[in-house]
């Protein structure tokens, strides 16, 4: 959960000293925005305030090299994703960039497996996001000032290995950090009672979800269509264009209905079963999952991992069905009321979604993984639904439909509402183990730092080493 007072004196004093990487934690060559034209302008205004000079290096970690050029770059990075760059020095950038360039250079040494495959698919996927966005390949590549398509995957690629080094030597280093309840504890007491973090109010929210019924006529349709997409793809057409032209997956159909997995990737089951009972080059037969229908294409079999695309196509809902859904709910809606039945007895008994029915129609926070959602941080949408409701209250039917047009009938409740509170022990100990365990991140990432740093070859030159360095890059 995050605090109303996340300024709070203990923990600023506690994390200052890295609190630039986690500030600036977006890579400098992310590429998942594009690049602003206001952006641009705020980098020419600051940077033509100074003089111009030759471009050059300006640092080395072991074999990893940080040129002039590099720092303007993670500023016009940071200002086009809308984050201010006024407060941020040069040398504040630069120790940013040192500090990637450690954890690329320590995950070779520590011979973290990042794959020229694992890259190219980040690329591939990358390249259309930007391409979708900005129009052509030929606008990226002259955003980068690059010749050829061929001289920018060449750039691209080396940027994204990079980064996939450093954030699996990011993530190395974090998740080998537990904690336990006496750690807890401990790091509790030492908070001062005036510094306790004020927690804003939270709700605890259930569903209760009528989806509306799809005719068997309906069904045969999409089966039909798939069927015809496999044919004409298995006569030369191509599947990726097929999918970014008549895919329903928000989630995939800008690049052509691709998805990586094993069989640890939070799929539905229906569809990791089909997936991985496919060889390599073949095409499903068209299958049904809560999303609608599929037919899968196994691109490439590596070790544990498929690289296939899809198309889904969901069934029309008719008016009929979607008025006999809606007499449903608001009948069930009624039941409640009278006292015939309870709400999380309806959830259970009647609610058609899956993931909530056996708790009651409890939701889950998918951010802390519990049943708390904080008001002033819930999701828009939910927010808008439920803030206004009364503990105990139910809403009247909402009609909601999902990005690949599925349609569904919902009734809210709010089971429980906890009003804002300084920080309990008791009652708050998953929130406050959550920031136990930043704060304990937080030292062994500086610790990491600090032996790291001694360990590594790490050179800067020139005016650079006048900067004043939250880290000990100069060694002295």
């Amino acid at each position: 959960m995050l605090l109303k007072t996340i300024q709070m004196k203990f923990i600023i004093n506690k994390i200052a000293s890295l609190s630039f990487l986690i500030l600036f934690s977006v890579s400098i060559a992310s590429a998942q925005e594009v690049i602003k034209e206001k952006a641009l302008d705020t980098i020419k205004a600051q940077t033509s305030k100074k003089a111009q000079k030759v471009d050059g290096v300006i640092a080395k970690v072991g074999d990893y090299i940080i040129l002039d050029s590099d720092i303007d770059k993670s500023f016009l990075e940071i200002s086009s994703q809308g984050n201010p760059i006024k407060d941020i020095t040069r040398c504040q950038m630069l120790g940013k960039l040192l500090e990637d360039k450690l954890y690329a250079h320590q995950a070779i040494q520590d011979s973290l497996k990042v794959t020229d495959a694992e890259v190219k698919s980040m690329m591939d996927e990358r390249l259309n996001y930007m391409v979708e966005q900005i129009g052509s390949m030929d606008k990226v590549i002259k955003y980068y000032n690059k010749s050829s398509e061929e001289e920018f995957r060449t750039y691209f690629f080396d940027i994204l290995k990079e980064q996939k080094l450093t954030s699996e030597m990011q993530k190395k280093i974090v998740d080998a950090v537990e904690i336990t309840p006496e750690e807890v504890r401990n790091f509790f007491k030492t908070i001062p009672a005036a510094d306790l973090p004020i927690f804003g109010v939270e709700l605890e929210v259930a569903q209760i979800v009528i989806t509306p019924k799809v005719s068997d006529a309906d069904k045969k349709k999409v089966i039909d269509r798939l069927n015809q997409l496999k044919k004409e793809i298995q006569e030369g057409s191509s599947f990726a264009t097929k999918a970014v032209l008549y895919s329903q997956d928000p989630g995939s159909r800008a690049t052509g209905g691709f998805y990586k997995m094993n069989r640890k990737t939070p799929f539905v089951k229906e569809f990791k079963d089909v997936a991985f009972s496919l060889a390599e080059g073949e095409i499903s037969a068209p299958f049904e999952t809560e999303y609608g229908y599929h037919i899968i294409y196994v691109e490439k079999i590596k070790g544990q991992d498929i690289e296939l695309r899809h198309i889904l196509l969901t069934p029309t809902i008719t008016e009929e069905s979607l008025k006999e859904a809606k007499e449903k709910i608001a009948l069930i809606k009624k039941r409640i009321e009278d006292k015939e039945i309870t709400f999380a007895e309806a959830a259970r008994s009647l609610s058609d979604e899956k993931e909530t029915r056996a708790n009651g129609g409890a939701l889950i926070n998918t951010k802390t993984q519990d049943t708390h959602f904080e008001l002033t941080k819930m999701d828009a949408s939910l927010y808008s639904q439920v803030s206004n409701l009364k503990e105990g209250e139910i809403s009247q039917p909402l009609l909601e439909e999902d990005p690949s047009g599925k349609k569904k009938f919902k009734l809210l409740t709010v089971t429980n509402r906890i009003n804002e509170h300084k920080a309990d022990y008791a009652k708050d100990y998953t929130k406050i183990k959550d920031l136990a365990l930043k704060e304990k991140r937080f030292k062994t990432i500086g610790k990491w730092f600090d032996e790291k740093i001694n360990e590594t070859y790490i050179k800067i030159i020139g005016e650079y080493r006048d900067c004043t360095f939250t880290n000990n890059w100069l060694k002295k």
